[in-house]
């Protein structure tokens, strides 16, 4: 007797195995139809659950529902899968064959699944604070924002710096020349591009421009007029020789010496006087301001800054604000007369004029004053040597000076060395901790190691 389980060949149906053939079905069937009933009359149990709207059969409940349960299934998630190939032959020995599939999304939802709010807050903001830094201090967007008015004002500063442009007439310019101007401009191009000002470069070469006469380094006074017609929103302009290196970079005008100009700045000159002018003026005829050593006291009234060196009045750099009394200082300075008269004169050609003038016009005066030349002018060591090393005029590592100009140095003095010097000098002061963590760690490593110097 065989104990198979499958249905019957015979018609009428029934099991092959006589004991799972039920009695009571005429037919042979052992699961009833719909219109089957009981032996008493009554409907079974399973139609009798169904008609008093049950479930027809008990359902199916998963175990382990709990947190840990969801929790490991989240991970398994996140899990890489084995990718498999189904070719056969040669074809499996392919490249890329059978790789692990990391799923990216999964594998991040994973990991932010399991932090905690708090972690997710942190992260939240240090992306935001990354980002940030990235598009107002690391991209081009520093140099647009930074000369609004209300995020840093870099509009209303121009800087106007000297230079000698394929040289000239009677100044030819060979590799060294050539150096010093292009370390010159790209340094003042930097800090323009980091603050937000604007850089006007200008041909000071030596050769007529005017009908008749020269005016050879007179051409600042016409520069000057020129820049502040070119640039309407400027306030200030910053003239520059080209011998100059801005030794910080990270300082802006404004804090250096704009924010506070009432406390970096002196009108009465007899705080230092290499000149001897008497000061202030006392002629009877004049007003009581005029007579003033510090004029009216307001920084709002000060036109003219500059400062002094060892035999004067120097201007490789000066500042000059836009202003009516502006306008009547540069046509008095530009005058032909005194420039027929005194040009022969006065050694320091256009700088020897404004001595001249400070010392002849009280109204001139009450309008200039003085920063400390380590502020805006500091000197290196061969300049203003004649009495040694001098604190108010040169260059002091310690105190990282803002500025220095290296006057003079044509006159016997190497001047690329000392450009390039100086440059060596604020890019050494002036890095980065990446840099110096190069610089300073791995390089000495790698010296230890090798014994060889090497610059990353």
């Amino acid at each position: 007797m065989s104990l198979s389980r499958s249905p019957s060949p015979v018609p009428g149906g029934g099991w092959a195995s006589p004991g799972l053939t039920n009695n009571l079905s005429p037919s042979g069937r052992s699961s009833p139809t719909k219109a089957y009933a009981g032996s008493n009359g009554t409907p079974v149990m399973w139609e009798r659950q169904k008609n008093m709207g049950g479930a027809a059969y008990q359902s199916f409940s998963t175990q382990n529902q709990g947190f840990f349960s969801r929790h490991m299934r989240r991970i398994s998630s996140s899990l890489p899968r084995f990718k498999a190939d189904n070719t056969h032959g040669a074809e499996r020995e392919k490249i890329g064959q059978g790789r692990w599939n990391m799923p990216r999304l999964g594998r991040i939802r994973g990991i932010t699944g399991r932090m905690s709010r708090r972690t997710k807050m942190l992260l939240a903001f240090g992306l935001l604070f990354l980002l940030a830094y990235i598009i107002f201090y690391s991209t081009p967007l520093v140099y647009y924002y930074r000369r609004t008015s209300w995020l840093g004002g870099g509009q209303k500063f121009v800087i106007i710096l000297a230079a000698n442009v394929g040289g000239g007439v009677m100044e030819w310019k060979g590799a060294r020349e050539w150096a010093i101007e292009r370390d010159s401009i790209r340094n003042k191009k930097k800090y323009v591009a980091k603050w937000g000002y604007d850089l006007e470069i200008v041909d000071m070469s030596t050769k007529k421009r005017y009908a008749h006469e020269w005016r050879e380094s007179w051409e600042k006074v016409d520069f000057i007029r020129s820049t502040l017609r070119k640039y309407p929103k400027a306030e200030w302009v910053w003239w520059l020789d080209l011998n100059t290196f801005i030794m910080e970079p990270s300082k802006s005008l404004q804090d250096h010496i704009f924010d506070h100009i009432e406390d970096v700045t002196y009108r009465d000159i007899n705080e230092y006087n290499p000149l001897n002018i008497s000061h202030p003026p006392a002629d009877p005829y004049l007003d009581e301001l005029s007579k003033s050593p510090i004029g009216d006291g307001n920084p709002n009234s000060i036109h003219l800054m500059l400062s002094q060196d060892c035999s004067g009045f120097n201007l490789g750099s000066f500042f000059m604000r836009r202003s009516t009394w502006t306008d009547h200082l540069l046509d008095v300075w530009w005058d032909p007369v005194a420039y027929e008269q005194k040009h022969m004169e006065w050694e320091h050609k256009e700088q020897d004029a404004l001595e001249q003038l400070y010392t002849a016009q009280p109204w001139i005066r009450k309008s200039t004053a003085f920063l400390p030349q380590r502020m805006i002018n500091s000197f290196p060591t061969g300049a203003c040597s004649e009495k040694g090393n001098d604190p108010r005029i040169h260059y002091d590592q310690k105190d990282r000076d803002f500025l220095v100009n290296m006057a003079g140095c044509e006159w016997g003095r190497d001047c690329w060395g000392e450009m390039y010097n100086f440059r060596e000098l604020s890019y050494h002061l002036n890095r980065s901790l990446w840099e110096r963590f190069k610089e300073d760690l791995l390089c000495w490593i790698w010296f230890k190691l090798t014994g060889k110097k090497v610059k990353f």
